[in-house]
């Protein structure tokens, strides 16, 4: 019959159900239902409600009963309307029910962002949307939600995503309203803001998020993950720098504070004269070394054998990325000298350029002329600077 559609693979039953479903056409459908599991044994259903526009008590036992045969039982696609049924009946309590996602473009929208993960985009004046990059990103959304909500209550100023959309030729996205709100970046490059005056704002922002400790199980442990960047790399320095590095990240203590993990121009907001963070899947916790060093590599570090990858990416000079950078530092820490700033900037470039060289070498580097290049500029620098730092703790 046309209200009910099927598709069987890997022990997975997927039924379409269209249309209304109530006391007359449930039986039927049941009945046709019943026929297409005989014939298609599934550990698993999934009942697809895209085009599902009413279902009755007769219909929802029809569903029940379905449950009750296939306990791994999931309803996706389905409509505010019909999920409203579901929820007053308390099937959502019962089972996975999946609102359906409205489709959106962004086709030609304006690229506000860019990260590891995703892009952002300016969908509309009061409306942005980030778009991960991963196909199947669902999990990757709710949990960057779950660390969002995790700040915004710890009282860091956060963008929460209000909706989940699917994107206009695959993928996902989270919707924020951001009425009037205007990147860090975006600021520099109208000349709406001086240099000096942005800095500013960041380091305000990066000292509130420094200054919030965190559950250490609520986000990743930055330690942890910079030592598998130290162990990635055994294969690539010699053995004593391998094990200088390792040791340097081993002795940084366990430290609960929030961190940002990507933090620059284009993941900060402007909204009516406060500062928003738009990003936040890198969220963790741990030493401010670990985010002084993702700092530098977005000014400086990854910018350094090609500099017009600070205008394609931060959409400013590679000097004014470096200058932006170091006034950085300096604001940081209130004002120290240039050799105590210089102390504190060598630190975080070994975290940076250890981060730099394995993402290079994971991305095929070593068999490109330009990965090449920055793997050795990264192991330079490490060289340089291994034998004379004796403690990333500032």
């Amino acid at each position: 019959m046309d209200q009910v559609k099927h598709e069987f693979s890997d022990g997975k039953l997927t039924i379409d159900l269209s249309g209304h479903i109530d006391s007359n056409s449930a039986p039927q459908i049941e009945e046709e239902i019943a026929k297409i599991r005989e014939e298609n044994p599934a550990q698993s259903l999934v009942i697809d409600c895209e085009t599902l526009e009413y279902i009755s008590s007769a219909g929802l036992r029809v569903i029940l009963r379905m449950k009750k045969a296939v306990p791994d039982t999931t309803l996706v696609n389905v409509s505010p309307e019909v999920y409203e049924i579901f929820e007053m009946t308390g099937f959502t309590e019962m089972m996975d029910v999946q609102k359906a996602y409205r489709v959106i473009s962004v086709e030609g929208c304006e690229v506000i962002g860019q990260g590891a993960n995703g892009k952002v985009y300016r969908i509309d004046p009061d409306t942005i949307v980030k778009v991960y990059l991963n196909p199947d990103a669902l999990p990757e959304i709710h949990r960057e939600r779950e660390l969002a909500r995790t700040a915004f209550v710890l009282g860091v100023p956060t963008a929460i995503p209000y909706d989940v959309v699917k994107i206009e030729g695959g993928g996902y996205g989270s919707v924020f309203e951001l009425l009037n709100a205007t990147s860090f970046a975006k600021l520099l490059i109208n000349k709406e803001k001086d240099l000096d005056e942005v800095v500013r704002m960041s380091v305000d922002l990066l000292k509130i998020i420094h200054s919030t400790v965190v559950k250490p199980e609520s986000m990743p442990d930055m330690k942890a993950v910079a030592l598998n960047w130290a162990d990635f790399l055994k294969d690539y320095l010699s053995a004593d720098q391998y094990e200088k590095l390792h040791a340097l990240v081993e002795a940084v203590p366990e430290d609960n504070h929030m961190m940002h993990g990507d933090y620059h121009i284009k993941n900060v907001m402007l909204q009516n004269g406060e500062s928003l963070l738009i990003d936040m899947d890198t969220l963790c916790h741990g030493h401010p070394v670990f985010e002084l060093a993702s700092m530098f590599n977005a000014y400086v570090g990854y910018n350094e054998t090609d500099h017009e990858i600070a205008m394609r990416f931060l959409g400013i000079p590679f000097e004014t990325a470096v200058e932006f950078w170091k006034k950085s530092l300096h604001l940081y820490l209130d004002g120290a000298d240039e050799k105590r700033m210089k102390e504190v900037e060598e630190k975080a470039m070994i975290i940076g350029y250890a981060r730099i060289m394995r993402r290079t070498i994971r991305r095929n580097g070593l068999n490109t002329d330009a990965g090449r290049k920055e793997i050795e500029n990264c192991r330079v620098h490490l060289a340089e600077l291994l034998p004379k730092v004796d403690s990333l703790l500032f």
